[in-house]
């Protein structure tokens, strides 16, 4: 990797293609994840500020999510892929146009991906691969 360029990892298109399906499979599952411990952090707070101690199932259920999110982020960010807006499904694979590092970006309902945008201009820059 180069001094200058800002990730250590790099897609080729065909090999961020191979990984859409999984990326398919986790955005459903990270926004799902991420209600369960939105809505835990939500109840759980006033009752904290309380002094009181918190057990049972809604709290093991928190944890078990919030171990899923944590564990499907560890992923995501060793595979060096982004998620831009979880809601709208942006995902960003970093990768080369010639020397010039750019992002290939796929959008959830895509069917591929056929747009890439350089590190700066994000999804409004988007250009066909």
């Amino acid at each position: 990797m180069s001094e200058s360029h800002r990730f250590t990892r790099h897609y080729t298109l065909s090999e961020a293609r191979a990984l859409l399906p999984k990326v398919r499979r986790w955005l459903p599952e990270l926004r799902r994840l991420s209600r369960i411990v939105d809505r835990g952090d939500q109840r759980s707070a006033p009752l904290l500020a309380e002094g009181r101690d918190l057990g049972g199932e809604r709290v093991e259920d928190h944890l078990k999510a919030f171990a899923r999110l944590q564990e499907i982020s560890r992923e995501l960010s060793t595979l060096e892929i982004q998620i831009k807006d979880l809601d709208r499904g942006l995902v960003d694979f970093p990768s080369f146009r010639g020397d010039r590092e750019v992002l290939l970006c796929w959008r959830e309902g895509e069917e591929d991906i056929e747009f890439w945008h350089d590190l700066e201009s994000g999804y409004p820059g988007r250009e066909p691969v």
